[in-house]
């Protein structure tokens, strides 16, 4: 990812072209006035079709969630 410095001027000449080069290459933009920076335009977050796909490849479960044994526990619980 690249980030690119533009003047308010150029942004406002150009701005439906440089956001859609924003989208199509994922760079960023920043914007200045007077040589200051001012705003930055980037990409917007990828949305997701499923909360499943959004947690891919990144949780593990680790055991059955639904249906465990907790008797140990009680018994621990009826010694005290």
């Amino acid at each position: 990812m690249k980030t690119r410095t533009v003047s308010a001027t150029e942004f406002k000449a150009k701005c439906l072209g440089l956001l859609d080069e924003v989208q199509q290459s994922g760079d960023t933009i920043t914007v200045t006035k007077r040589g200051h920076p001012v705003a930055v335009v980037k990409p917007a977050p990828k949305k997701y079709k499923s909360l499943r796909n959004r947690w891919a490849g990144k949780i593990q479960i680790l055991g059955d969630i639904v249906n465990f044994d907790t008797s140990h526990l009680w018994e621990a619980l009826k010694k005290d």
